[in-house]
């Protein structure tokens, strides 16, 4: 091993081909983009040099604005949901689910592999209330909760969290997998030796499994907001970015902005936010990675 880490000609072997394809795919659309957003209109149609005009209008458009604020509030409940209740159902895989483990483990990982449509079609048939009651409003009704009944996904005020729901129900598997993978790899020497210490419960997992679970827990955050920056298709599938811009994400607006009106430099902008977004996000989340000497 150390004979091939010392040859350069080997390391480049293993590197510069994934280098050509991070360039090709990643840092030529963003060279690409920057590029484009100092233009006004879109190519071939009313395409002309502005500069910099398109990152000031950026900071005096309302519905830029209303779009940011709906990503932020959709990417702190939707990351801390997913990775939140994904740990604790491997937790529950690991320590309490006894029988039928590995149906449960299929049966949550299920949404996952759901065309994002098809999962839109379904939350939208749960939260419907004209011409029938669906199945959450129904439910409602059954026990006595008639007040609550209401258009989840039809009113603003409940619509981002109806889609929060949706898409937190689906990928909680996914992670719930990845962190029981990593429960496995602890061993059970440790968990008997800590049993033994006293440690159980709470102070079990805050004292020896988070601890252990901290690198693969800021790898889920990571994944989990690099996904939940750029929401797009779910929200689409389900709300349509409505309703009025209750869901429309900046994805989603970026979308409109570039294709629908013809303003592919201001577009340009939009897509530079979202890719800062990204790589800030998930510089930040790393550095709860430090580990002590």
């Amino acid at each position: 091993m150390k004979k091939v880490l010392g040859n350069k000609a080997a390391i480049a072997l293993f590197v510069v081909p994934a280098l050509i394809l991070y360039t090709a795919l990643v840092m030529v659309p963003v060279i690409w983009s920057l590029y484009y957003s100092l233009f006004s209109g879109s190519p071939g149609l009313k395409w002309e040099f502005v500069g910099i005009k398109n990152y000031l209008d950026l900071f005096r458009d309302k519905n830029f604005r209303n779009a940011l604020m709906v990503n932020f509030k959709y990417i702190s409940v939707v990351t801390v949901g997913q990775v939140g209740l994904g740990l604790l159902l491997a937790l529950m895989f690991k320590f309490w689910l006894k029988h039928c483990k590995s149906f449960v483990r299929t049966l949550v990982f299920f949404p996952v592999v759901l065309p994002t449509v098809a999962v839109g079609q379904l939350f939208a048939k749960i939260y419907e209330i004209q011409p029938h009651y669906g199945l959450l409003n129904s439910f409602l009704s059954a026990v006595g909760l008639q007040d609550l009944v209401q258009p989840w996904i039809g009113q603003e005020s409940t619509a981002l969290w109806a889609l929060c729901v949706m898409d937190i129900w689906v990928a909680m598997g996914f992670y719930s997998v990845i962190f029981y993978g990593a429960l496995l790899d602890i061993s059970d020497d440790i968990l008997e030796a800590a049993h033994i210490d006293g440690a159980s419960g709470f102070n079990l997992f805050r004292r020896i499994l988070l601890p252990l679970l901290r690198p693969m827990i800021i790898t889920s955050l990571v994944f989990s907001f690099s996904g939940t920056v750029k929401m797009f298709e779910s929200a689409l599938a389900l709300t349509k970015g409505g309703p009025g811009a209750a869901t429309k994400s900046l994805s989603m607006y970026m979308y409109d902005v570039s294709f629908t009106f013809n303003k592919v430099g201001y577009g340009s902008v939009i897509a530079i936010v979202i890719f800062l977004i990204c790589v800030c996000g998930s510089a930040i989340i790393n550095k709860f990675d430090v580990r002590d000497d």
